[in-house]
């Protein structure tokens, strides 16, 4: 049962190589025109935009294993499938592809975030698809980008990079700053994973510029949540990643802005790596009570990635078990991760 468990939620890399290829050469679809009974009109497109925004909101708190996960999931099939057979203009069909695209890449984040890759890429490709059938290059972007982050914590990080980089380059000319700056940190991030300290800097540092060039009234909603702040937290990770402890801490400082009501499992998350920062920096006393706090954080999130985090703070405590104080983290470790 676990094998065949197992063997439906593989992530295979290859599986984006088609849609992704596609959309690199041709991310703009035209609209077809649909003529039937059913007529869609504004009222729909609010109501899909919010329920991919309160799910997305619903996420960072609570994790991709929360109850409002399946209640868009049926949003998707229920409502924003039918609507895409209804009546509606060009201008509309647009927007419909779209919300649709974007509700779409949000459940396959969800199912990401508790570990059932398959779904997840399933769900990413026919948002990919949506996006490009709407020709919507900017939305087609940030779908690609998420696309990148998960072949990134699947083991893929050069495979990531280049998805991330053919993004940024692919809509550089017209997507918004926001957008071209997540590009840029999720290539940042893959290429951090990979060890290449050069690499990562010089996408860093360009994230951070067109950060700092967002213009809030030609800014997509969708990606409101991705601040200075935001980038710092992975910015912190990126630094982790490559044995940069000092530059960790310090970009660190400047993510503990984010409130932790609000992205739960993003701070979980830094303050997980951030423990392992002080423990590559020998700070075991240091390390173990961040790590308390990212354990308390935590314990709020039904997200298997989150928790994945911790659990590999915990094996790299190992060495210390002995201690009476590590030993009970450990195991309370392992007992939220299971």
């Amino acid at each position: 049962m676990d094998r065949r468990k197992f063997l439906r939620n593989g992530f295979a890399a290859s599986a984006f190589t088609t849609p992704v290829t596609r959309w690199l050469t041709q991310p703009a679809h035209a609209t077809p025109l649909h003529q039937q009974i059913r007529r869609v009109g504004r009222a729909d497109l609010d109501e899909l935009w919010q329920a991919a925004a309160e799910a997305q909101k619903w996420d960072s708190r609570f994790g991709g294993g929360n109850w409002k996960s399946s209640s868009v999931t049926e949003c998707l099939r229920l409502r924003a499938a039918p609507l895409l057979s209804g009546s509606y203009s060009k201008a509309i069909g647009k927007q419909l592809l779209a919300a649709t695209a974007e509700l779409s890449r949000v459940v396959g984040w969800s199912a990401f975030d508790i570990g059932q890759h398959e779904a997840a890429q399933q769900h990413f490709v026919q948002a990919l698809s949506l996006a490009r059938a709407a020709g919507d290059v900017q939305a087609g972007a940030y779908v690609l980008t998420t696309m990148s982050l998960q072949t990134m914590l699947r083991g893929y990080p050069e495979r990531a990079a280049d998805m991330a980089g053919g993004a940024y380059e692919r809509a550089r000319k017209t997507a918004a700053p926001r957008v071209l700056a997540f590009a840029k940190l999720a290539e940042a991030r893959a290429h951090g994973r990979a060890g290449d300290s050069k690499a990562a800097g010089a996408a860093l540092a360009c994230s951070e510029t067109l950060l700092d060039q967002v213009r809030p009234d030609a800014d997509p909603q969708w990606l409101s949540y991705f601040t200075h702040a935001r980038l710092a937290a992975d910015a912190t990770e990126i630094h982790r990643d490559l044995g940069q402890h000092r530059a960790a801490f310090a970009w660190n400082e400047q993510a503990e802005v984010m409130p932790s009501d609000r992205f739960t499992r993003a701070v979980g998350i830094r303050l997980s790596v951030l423990a392992s920062s002080h423990l590559q920096a020998g700070d075991l006393e240091r390390s173990l009570a961040v790590g308390e706090r990212a354990l308390t954080v935590l314990r709020e999130v039904s997200s298997t990635r989150a928790h994945g985090y911790l659990r590999s703070f915990a094996a790299a405590l190992k060495p210390w078990q002995k201690e009476p104080a590590i030993s009970a983290f450990i195991g309370r470790a392992q007992t939220l991760a299971a």
